[in-house]
């Protein structure tokens, strides 16, 4: 019983985000306190763009361009493994630090 109202809990949380997310209008203040556990109740599609709009983010600010080769791969397999670990961890504060693991590996701006 408590685990299905932590989902549902979950859901309702993630709606506005995944919402904002399908229609474009997504800002950053809203995506980034968007947690792993938000993130993954979210589609993948709505998951996925969310994912990218941080990323992108984190990366202008961190001086790198997001690689579309197989380091792009490294970097999700790095946000999946610190999702795993830490899924109440905000999603952004996941992908900034694996962009700054792999940050000497991509290209500069």
């Amino acid at each position: 019983m408590m685990r299905k109202i932590l989902a549902m809990t979950v859901a309702l949380a993630a709606l506005p985000v995944s919402t904002y997310a399908q229609s474009g209008r997504l800002s950053f203040d809203q995506a980034a306190y968007v947690s792993c556990r938000e993130a993954q109740a979210m589609s993948p599609d709505a998951r996925r763009q969310v994912a990218v709009f941080l990323a992108e983010h984190a990366a202008r600010h961190r001086g790198v361009v997001l690689p579309t080769d197989d380091r792009g791969g490294q970097l999700a397999a790095l946000v999946r493994g610190g999702c795993t670990l830490a899924p109440d961890a905000y999603l952004f504060t996941v992908i900034d630090r694996a962009i700054v693991a792999e940050q000497d590996k991509l290209p500069k701006r």
